[in-house]
Parts: C-alpha cells; sequence; structure tokens
C-alpha cells in the first residue's frame, strides 16, 4: 500500500493530479540508468526476442488446421517446445484473469446496487469445478472456429483462466473493502478522480496480496493443465501439445522416466518464472507496505536491479510508457472532470445527455441478459428432468461425503499454514530463502503425482475415501499459505517495532498484532481454498492411471465420471449441487467472517 504523501504546494498537488505517483519517505535511492547500451541491454533484447519467436510458433500452430487427436511425443527434445506451449498458454490465461479481477473486483467493492449479484455470483463461478466448464466452452469455441486450433487454444486458455482467477477476485475485493479510513479522506481531500483513486489507492494497497495470490493461481493453473490440455467429452477427445498432455500421456501409459522428465521440466519452468519475474514483483511490491519508515532488511531481487539500471528500458519508458500515460492520464482527466472545470449549463445539458444514454444502454443490456438468462433456464429445466429421484439421492449424498473430506483437508492444512506462514512473511530473510522452494512445490501439480501416490495410498485402511483427503490438501493448502504470507508482509515494521520496543509476550503479541493482521487475509484464503477443495474433489476421487480407474464415493467422482461418460443431465445436476453447498458455506460462515474483518481488523 503506498505511503500517504500530502502535498505541500500547488506544484506537487498537480502532480499528484496528473498521473504521477507519491513519494515514499525513506526509500532506498536508486541507481541511474546506463546511458550507453550495454551487455544488460543486450540480454534483455534476446529475451524478447525469444519470447516473439515463441509468439510467432505458437500462432502457426494456433493458425493451422484442427487436429483433435494429436500424438504426444515423449521423447525428451519435445520438452522444451512443450514448456513453451504451455507457458503461453498460463501468461494468456493470466493476463485474462488480471483484467478480470481488476474489473470485476473493482466494481464489486465499490457499486453497493452490484455488490449485491457480483459477490453471490462469484462464489458460483468459485464453486463450479473446470471439468463442468469443459463441454460448454470446448464445443463453443470448437464450432466457432471449426477449421483451426484457435477454437481449442482458446477453450484451454480459458479453462485454465477458470482455476485462475476467483482467488484473485476474492483478494483485490478484500483489500478494496478494507482501505484505511485516513488513506480514503486524503483521496477526498486531494480531490483524485475515481480513475486516480483506483490507480493510486485501490490498486497500490491490493498489490502485495494480489501478488501473492497470483502466485498462487498460477499454482492452481498447474494444477489443472492435464485437464486443460486433454479435453474428453465422452467419447470425443481433444488433445493440445504440451507439458499437461505430455505428463497425462507418460501417466497413462505407466512411462515412469517421461514422467519423472515431465515433472522435471516443469519444476525447471517454475523455478525460471519465480527467479525472472515473481520474485522482482516481491520486491518492487514491498514499496506499497503502510508503514512510517522502511524496513532495513527489505525484499530484493537481482533481476529488478538489472531493469533499473537497463538503458534500454529506461528508453522505452521515456520515449513509449511514459508519453502513453500522460496521453491516457488527458483523455481519462476529460472523461472525468472535477467540479468546477466546466460550466454548469454544459454540465446539465452533458449530465442529462449520459443520464438519457445510460438509462437506454441499462435498458438494452437488461433486456438481453433476462432473455438469455431465460432461455439457459429452460434448457436446463429440459436437460435436469431426465434426472431421476434415486439420482438426487445419490447426488445428496455424495455431498455430504465429500463435504466431509473437505473439511478435514482445510483444518490439516490451517494447522500447518498459520505458524508456517507467519514465520515466513515475518522473516524477510526466511522470505527470500523459501520462497523458490514454496512456490515451486505449491505448483508441482499434485494431479502428476496422484498416480505415484496412489500406489502408496490406495493400499491404506479406508482406501481411496482417505487418500482423497490427503489429494485434496495437496491442491488446496497453498491458497492459504499464500494468504498467510502475505498478510504477515504487510503488518507494519511501526507496530512489528512497537511490540518489541514494550516488551510484549509471545503469545500476547500473536493475540494483539500477528492474528488481528493477518486475519482478513485468512478469511480470503480459507475461503479460496475451500472453494479450490471442491474443485480438486473432481481429480482427488476418481483418477485414471496405466488404463485404470480407481474412483471413491463423493461428488467429486460423480462429476469426472458423468463428464468422461457423456452423461451431461447428471454432470449438470451434480455441478449444481456443489456450486449450491459452496455457495451456503459462503453465506452462512465466509460473509459474517468478512464483515467482522471489515469491522474489527482493518488497519486505519
Amino acid at each position: 500500500m503506498a505511503q500517504v504523501y500530502i502535498p505541500e504546494n500547488v506544484q506537487e498537488r498537480e502532480q499528484l493530479q496528473g498521473g504521477s505517483s507519491s513519494p515514499r519517505q525513506n526509500r532506498p535511492p536508486r541507481e541511474e540508468p546506463r546511458k550507453h547500451l550495454g551487455f544488460i541491454d543486450l540480454g534483455i533484447a534476446l529475451a524478447l526476442i525469444a519470447a516473439i519467436s515463441l509468439i510467432i510458433v505458437a500462432a502457426s500452430r494456433w493458425a493451422a488446421p484442427l487436429t483433435p487427436t494429436l500424438k504426444i511425443d515423449l521423447s525428451p527434445t519435445a520438452l522444451p517446445i512443450y514448456a513453451g506451449y504451455s507457458f503461453l498458454r498460463m501468461f494468456l490465461a493470466y493476463i485474462l484473469s488480471i483484467i478480470f479481477t481488476l474489473i470485476y473486483g473493482h466494481i464489486a467493492a465499490t457499486n453497493k446496487r452490484a455488490n449485491g449479484v457480483m459477490v453471490p455470483l462469484l462464489d458460483i463461478l468459485q464453486s463450479i469445478p473446470i471439468l463442468s466448464f469443459l463441454p460448454g466452452v470446448v464445443l463453443a469455441l470448437v464450432g466457432l472456429f471449426p477449421h483451426s486450433n484457435i477454437g481449442l487454444e482458446l477453450a484451454s486458455v480459458i479453462l485454465i483462466f477458470t482455476s485462475q482467477a476467483w482467488n484473485m477476485t476474492f483478494s483485490y475485493y478484500h483489500s478494496a473493502r478494507t482501505l484505511p479510513k485516513d488513506l480514503k479522506e486524503f483521496s477526498a481531500v486531494a480531490r483524485l478522480r475515481p480513475w486516480q483513486r483506483f490507480l493510486k489507492l485501490e490498486v497500490p494497497a491490493s498489490m502485495i496480496g494480489l501478488i501473492w495470490n497470483s502466485m498462487m493461481s498460477w499454482a492452481g493453473g498447474w494444477f489443472f493443465l492435464m485437464a486443460s490440455e486433454q479435453l474428453v467429452l465422452g467419447s470425443r477427445s481433444f488433445q493440445l501439445p504440451g507439458l499437461g498432455s505430455y505428463l497425462q500421456t507418460a501417466a497413462n501409459k505407466g512411462d515412469v522416466v517421461a514422467l519423472i522428465l515431465g515433472l522435471l521440466t516443469l519444476i525447471a519452468l517454475i523455478v525460471l518464472l519465480d527467479f525472472f519475474f515473481w520474485r522482482p514483483l516481491v520486491a518492487w511490491a514491498d514499496r506499497f507496505k503502510l508503514e512510517m519508515n522502511s524496513e532495513g532488511d527489505a525484499p530484493t531481487s537481482p533481476v529488478l536491479n538489472v531493469l533499473r539500471r537497463s538503458a534500454l528500458v529506461g528508453a522505452l519508458n521515456q520515449r513509449i510508457f511514459q508519453p502513453i500515460g500522460t496521453l491516457m492520464a488527458g483523455i481519462l482527466n476529460r472523461l472525468q472532470p472535477l467540479p468546477g472545470e466546466s460550466s454548469l449549463v454544459s454540465a446539465d445539458k452533458g449530465e442529462q445527455r449520459r443520464f438519457t444514454l445510460s438509462n437506454l444502454l441499462k435498458i438494452v443490456f437488461g433486456v438481453v441478459l433476462v432473455i438469455g438468462v431465460l432461455i439457459g433456464l429452460w434448457n436446463m429445466f429440459l436437460l435436469l428432468r431426465t434426472v431421476t429421484l434415486d439420482t438426487w439421492g445419490q447426488i445428496v449424498l455424495a455431498a455430504g461425503a465429500t463435504f466431509l473430506r473437505t473439511m478435514v483437508a482445510l483444518l490439516i492444512g490451517l494447522a500447518w499454514t498459520i505458524p508456517v506462514g507467519v514465520a515466513i512473511g515475518l522473516s524477510p530473510k526466511w522470505s527470500k530463502r523459501l520462497q523458490p522452494v514454496v512456490q515451486v512445490v505449491a505448483s508441482i501439480p499434485a494431479t502428476a503425482l496422484f498416480p505415484i501416490l496412489l500406489v502408496a495410498l490406495v493400499g491404506l485402511p479406508g482406501g481411496l475415501s482417505l487418500a482423497a483427503i490427503l489429494l485434496m490438501l495437496l491442491g488446496t493448502q497453498w491458497y492459504m499459505l499464500f494468504n498467510i504470507i502475505a498478510g504477515a508482509m504487510s503488518i507494519p515494521g511501526d507496530l512489528k517495532e512497537a511490540t518489541t520496543i514494550y516488551h510484549v509476550t509471545r503469545w500476547r503479541r500473536w493475540r494483539t498484532l500477528i492474528l488481528p493482521a493477518i486475519f482478513p487475509y485468512l478469511v480470503t484464503g480459507m475461503l479460496t481454498a475451500s472453494g479450490g477443495a471442491w474443485n480438486a474433489s473432481v481429480v482427488s476421487e476418481y483418477v485414471t492411471f496405466n488404463g485404470k480407474t480407481v474412483s471413491t464415493f463423493g461428488l467429486g467422482a460423480v462429476i469426472a465420471a458423468s463428464g468422461a461418460d457423456g452423461k451431461f443431465a447428471i454432470l449438470l445436476a451434480a455441478t449444481l449441487m456443489m456450486a449450491a453447498v459452496v455457495i451456503l458455506i459462503n453465506r452462512l460462515l465466509w460473509k459474517r467472517l468478512y464483515g467482522l474483518a471489515e469491522r474489527r481488523y482493518t488497519l486505519g
């Protein structure tokens, strides 16, 4: 969160209104960019050329004729290009998730009317497993692009998006709802326009939590990578080249060597991503922490230091990005003028014009939305009426079994993520050391490890019924850990120093500082982990390995089996049951905890 800075003169106030970032006291001096191009700039240029080459190769693949059945090459030489394909899909899904998060989260947090609809809708979207999105998304996009691979590629990107976006949106929504009152009052005193308040207050306030939830979103994307690159619809199967398809093919054939090579490639990709992307972002986001003085051991990144010294980056920023930012600021200032900048008459006329046009657009949008909802409900009714009462009874019992497994998995995860997350978040030294480790471990898709784990777990008492709890835990505990780390890292250094000065004991420090400070983040983590556990049940209760299928009684198994067999009526019924249970839990528990966090545990 950006530190509060009070402008002392008119020039600084105009600078604040114009779009530049507010300075931060005690900020460490930055090195001046080099005036001449050097080896750093050559490396950056080569990286840009490599990225452009990957995009060109992927674009040629997207534009190629549709190939539903694709032979996946399990030789090690195919791994680099497969890794590039998967990374590009993940990155496109992440960009889509960021755009969705900022727009959806901002509207839900700032518009009271929209909040009552958008937050429950977000609960519904979070509760729908990726395999339930699969039939509609794949069939629609393949039908839209029947002669090329564009439809399949877009379907894969959208399915990965459904595993990334929800926890990021919840994190941003929580941050925007719990802004400190003094910062909101200052934004009113400084007469910030809505777009300036968004960029200077809401986005900086959410940055630390958003970055850590972005890491979790990538981990969730890796978790469902195999499902999003091998799209199975009953008797129809669509495959895309990538690490997910490579791991799934290796698991189906029982090729342990290929499975290990695929996992090692994925780990290498995750490590590189952490070093070149996430660690620089974490170091950069430390500037947004709300505190009066900077901590001595702040996060650092050699990549960020290199980018700051780059003459190429400095030139691009000065000649391209800054002029574009100034132009966009001018356009937005005209679209959102301050009171008194235009005459009352023209303002009244413009307001009347906008009022009429706005009402017309709202009416048109409302009519289209209602018609679309009615058509969807009618088709849903026609599909659901084929489901028998016995089947509904089995679905209800299966939901109860999965509910018990998810609760046990959440409690186990909570027991270890709170102490470990706080220890990592409060220690910059351990944060630097363990962040890559946590990122790697969290990003390894547990679905790729299921076949290996099943050999040991199925033989235990309870079989897959108990093994599914551990498999759910592998996919959901990271939601809590990453949010707890973000909450601990966002605790102001002033408060930590105060507890040291006043000799606050260890338990009292937890009770009066640590637990209240991380509580809002913990609620977000448990909410998203709860939804993630229900989603993970689909791949935890129904596992295919070496041509054999092992399943246990549960709602996730019903969804996976009906999707694999093409029984779309049962798939829809089970999906609606899962959405109903998750929404009920969110309304009765998580919403109340969110309200408690807003009332009592907001830093102000």
